[in-house]
């Protein structure tokens, strides 16, 4: 049978050896709405692609899709029909019959330059209708990232929004003994694979933090004895030194344009005060000049302002200012002291850590200070950072002996627990890959 996967657009879907070739089909009648409160599970059929790696990626879309919360992956064993040509119309009847809602059939095969080549069609069951179909050629050491890119294009098919399963973290990963912990800074895929080590737990690392544009963290690092704070290219392991700022108490976050850090800065008064730094002039900007404790600054995601948590009311709230420091406004009221807040890249949540009769919660409220809602609550829990899409956080929980990292999506209902080898602590979520 002709293929009906017409190339009608080539992109370059990533900048280590894959191209993709996208047909863009009628507009699809399936769709999940994920703005409603309490969002029924899709129910969806993935049966394992033809060829040789064809299971593999398959395992890892559906892990992708049945992690999100949104989509029930349905038991292989439940199918009735066998699907042997991804290329062919299904037997839609067959599906139905077991409730599948959607299915996505596909195939993985060797190009002759020795790239692979992966395709996948998605199907609207009660439709009777194909509602998207792509391929992808890329090299062997992006396996993974072709099931996670076929992922995130079913995802936005049906939920209309981006997905953000092409995404990696990166994270501190601590071994040994709990009062001699080695801390190393390390980098992973989003559900836990490749996982990297960028720094060989010498001297100790800090607060990691991506750049918006660029494959590039920012994080803080004691071996020379004082807190400095560096810069890293991931692929190349090329750093430079931002500056030595002694007293540094809390990690610094670029600018969404990733020309700036943001920071915190303790000075000989003793108090914390929020400082921009120009990374092509080296040129620091004082934002705040309270008597107070101001830490924890996070752009909103066009720039233009910036929220912070401030005791000056007498105990840690958040407030939010102008990026150039005006209009400085508290925006929370609740009980409790509040920490570790970071705008959601959405632009209209701001996620915080809240401490409150003896518990630690990861929570969000809008930009505002209204809407408060706390999605977990636990002993010992922190450091929440977003996904790209701005609908799930991971955050690190103190377990038996040690952190380990863990994700929740908007509503709390879906928490999932991050694999990692090592003890795991203070994820920073990547931007969408390219």
């Amino acid at each position: 049978m002709k293929s009906i996967l017409k190339p009608l657009l080539m992109v370059a879907a990533m900048a280590m050896g894959m191209n993709a070739v996208v047909t863009l089909p009628a507009r699809a009648t399936l769709e999940l709405n994920v703005n409603k409160g309490n969002v029924e599970p899709m129910p969806i059929a993935i049966p394992d692609f033809q060829g040789g790696l064809g299971a593999q990626i398959s395992e890892i879309v559906t892990a992708d899709l049945k992690r999100s919360g949104l989509f029930a992956p349905i038991d292989k064993n439940a199918f009735i029909e066998k699907i042997a040509n991804p290329d062919a119309q299904p037997r839609f009847d067959d599906w139905k019959v077991i409730n599948a809602q959607a299915l996505v059939t596909g195939s993985v095969s060797k190009e002759a330059d020795g790239r692979i080549r992966a395709q996948y069609r998605l199907w609207d069951i009660f439709g009777n209708q194909q509602i998207a179909g792509e391929q992808f050629f890329a090299n062997d050491a992006n396996q993974r990232r072709v099931a996670h890119i076929i992922a995130d294009a079913i995802y936005e098919k049906l939920t209309g929004e981006k997905g953000y399963f092409d995404t990696r973290v990166v994270f501190i990963d601590e071994s040994g003994a709990k009062n001699a912990r080695k801390k190393r800074l390390a980098i992973m895929d989003q559900d836990g694979a490749n996982v990297r080590y960028l720094s060989d737990g010498r001297s100790i690392v800090l607060t990691p933090r991506f750049s918006p544009n660029r494959q590039e963290i920012t994080y803080m690092s004691y071996e020379s004895g004082q807190p400095r704070v560096y810069l890293l290219q991931i692929e190349t392991g090329q750093r430079e030194l931002v500056g030595n700022f002694p007293g540094m108490t809390f990690a610094p976050r670029f600018s969404p344009d990733g020309q700036k850090v943001i920071m915190s800065l303790l000075r000989d008064d003793g108090n914390s005060n929020i400082f921009a730094m120009d990374l092509r002039s080296r040129s620091t900007t004082r934002l705040t000049n309270s008597t107070a404790i101001d830490t924890s600054p996070s752009y909103s995601p066009d720039g233009s302002k910036v929220v912070f948590t401030s005791d000056r009311g007498g105990r840690a709230q958040i407030y939010v200012m102008g990026a150039d420091g005006s209009g400085q406004t508290r925006i929370s009221f609740g009980d409790g002291v509040y920490s570790t807040r970071v705008w959601s890249p959405r632009g209209d949540l701001v996620a915080f850590t809240k401490q409150t009769g003896g518990e630690f919660q990861i929570g969000v409220m809008k930009t505002d200070g209204s809407g408060e809602r706390i999605l977990s609550s636990g002993f010992q829990q922190e450091g929440p950072t977003w996904a790209p899409n701005g609908r799930v956080l991971m955050f690190f929980r103190d377990s038996a002996g040690g952190p380990k990292l863990v994700s929740v999506d908007l509503t709390g209902r879906n928490e999932q627990s991050i694999p990692t080898a090592n003890f795991a602590s203070d994820p920073a979520w990547s931007p969408l890959l390219e």
